[in-house]
C-alpha cells in the first residue's frame, strides 16, 4: 500500500520536531481494510510529530482518527465504530537486552528499537489494529442461551454453570429445612 515513505533518521532534525499528516486515499484505505479484515474503512487520518529525545533516541506522538465498519460477532450486520486514539512510540538506540531465557513483556509497550527509519504509516496501521473492537456488536444483538440435554433430564443453563450457583441451591434448601 503506497503510504508516505518512512523518515530516515539521518535526515531528521535534532533541534526541531518533524510533523506528519497522513490521510490515505480511498484505494489505500481499501487495502488497509482488506489487510485488517474490516468490512470498510470510511475515514482514516494520522497526525503527529517526531522529535529527538537526547542525542540518539526519538519519540513519535500522534493522534489516530478512523471510522471502521466490522461485522457484528452475533448477527454479522455491519457495526460502525469511531476510533480516536493517542499514539506514542519511543525509539531507543540502545534497547535493554534480556539476560534470561524467559522474558516478561515490558510494562512500557511504547518502546521500539531504533532502526534507520521511522515509518508513521506502519505505526498508523499498527495503532489502528490495536484500537479496533475485538468483538463488535450491533445494537440489541444478543447471543441468547443454548440449552442442550438428554431427553427427560433437566437442562444445564448458563445460570447453573456460574461458580456460586450450587451455593444458591444449598442456601435455598437450608432455608426450606428450617
Amino acid at each position: 500500500m503506497p503510504l508516505p515513505p518512512a523518515f530516515r533518521i539521518a535526515d531528521l532534525s535534532q533541534s526541531a520536531a518533524t510533523a506528519f499528516d497522513i490521510a490515505p486515499a480511498r484505494a489505500d484505505m481499501d487495502a488497509i481494510a482488506a489487510e485488517l479484515g474490516l468490512s470498510g474503512l470510511r475515514k482514516l487520518r494520522f497526525t503527529g510529530r517526531i522529535e529527538a529525545q537526547g542525542r540518539r533516541d526519538w519519540r513519535l506522538t500522534g493522534e489516530l482518527g478512523a471510522t471502521v465498519v466490522q461485522p457484528c460477532v452475533v448477527t454479522l450486520e455491519p457495526v460502525t465504530t469511531r476510533v480516536d486514539s493517542p499514539v506514542v512510540r519511543q525509539y531507543l538506540a540502545e534497547m535493554p537486552e534480556p539476560d534470561a531465557t524467559e522474558v516478561e513483556m515490558p510494562e512500557d509497550d511504547t518502546i521500539e528499537p531504533l532502526g534507520s527509519h521511522i515509518d508513521p504509516g506502519a505505526v498508523m496501521v499498527e495503532a489502528l489494529t490495536l484500537a479496533l473492537p475485538l468483538y463488535p456488536r450491533a445494537d440489541g444483538a444478543d447471543l441468547g442461551e443454548a440449552v442442550f440435554t438428554e431427553p427427560g433430564k433437566r437442562p444445564l443453563t448458563d445460570e447453573d454453570a456460574r461458580p456460586f450457583a450450587g451455593l444458591k441451591d444449598l442456601r435455598d434448601r437450608l432455608k426450606k429445612d428450617r
